[in-house]
């Protein structure tokens, strides 16, 4: 099994898959209390975006064993509770498992997927659960969602 190591969540290091912004911590421009457009991310059609609540449970070993990835919308993954580890592959035809890269994502940051990078769920860090919110088109998850189970031998494990 590969191991690979979570990385610093940076803007260098994610750029090929996405941006971030700090919830809880924003910077930059504002119309005063509030931090407008921090975080963006394109939608086809006229699609109404859905909040969805996801639980994520802790294990022994963060192993990646599958993927999936979205060809008509990007993602929003926000870190609600603790922060979490997540894996991201760039955007491809077929799966890319050898490509996959882990983050840390601190609690109180959205990260920003672009269109077709593989992806799926995450690990929390410190809790036994952790509470993230997706943020999708209404019922993409059924429409345009294609997932793949990794083959024993292209598991990854993350370290940290």
């Amino acid at each position: 099994m590969k191991t690979i190591k979570a990385e610093k969540l940076t803007r260098e290091a994610f750029w090929e898959f996405g941006t971030y912004v700090n919830i809880t911590e924003p910077e930059g421009n504002s119309l005063g209390d509030f931090f407008n457009d921090k975080g963006l991310f394109s939608v086809s059609g006229d699609m109404p975006v859905a909040f969805s609540p996801l639980l994520l449970h802790g294990a022994d070993e963060m192993v990646v064993t599958m993927a999936e990835y979205h060809n008509t919308t990007g993602e929003g993954i926000i870190a609600m509770d603790d922060d979490i580890v997540i894996h991201v592959a760039p955007p491809t035809g077929a799966p890319v498992p050898g490509s996959t890269r882990a983050f840390i994502v601190p609690k109180g940051t959205m990260v920003i997927l672009k269109t077709g990078v593989w992806h799926f769920g995450g690990f929390p860090l410190h809790k036994d659960a952790g509470h993230v919110l997706i943020v999708l088109p209404e019922r993409i998850y059924k429409t345009d969602c294609c997932v793949v189970e990794y083959a024993k031998e292209n598991h990854i494990k993350i370290e940290l």
